[in-house]
């Protein structure tokens, strides 16, 4: 994992924990895994209405967008980007 995923990572699992007033994470968490999943799919669905018609600033931050929720929402399943990593890893075997 990059550094810039680890601390974001260690971001979203503070504010799992700790839910500070007026995080936008905590909000996410406490809103529970239906909120979460759709957040997931409005921005995959942003990430490639951008890809088809908006310059690639937009599209990096709309993919931005998707890694972030993706991985709150990895977060509320109690599962980790190492998993995820683990998962692509097998499919090179």
């Amino acid at each position: 994992m990059s550094d810039v995923l680890a601390h974001l990572w260690q971001t979203i699992e503070e504010r799992k924990l700790n839910a500070p007033a007026g995080s936008y994470t905590a909000g996410l968490f406490a809103a529970g895994l239906p909120r979460i999943a759709q957040k997931v799919g409005e921005e995959a669905v942003e990430v490639a209405v951008a890809s088809l018609s908006q310059d690639d600033e937009h599209v990096l931050a709309e993919m931005a967008d998707l890694v972030y929720h993706s991985l709150v929402l990895l977060s509320a399943r109690n599962l980790t980007w190492e998993q995820v990593e683990a998962e692509l890893a097998r499919r090179f075997k």
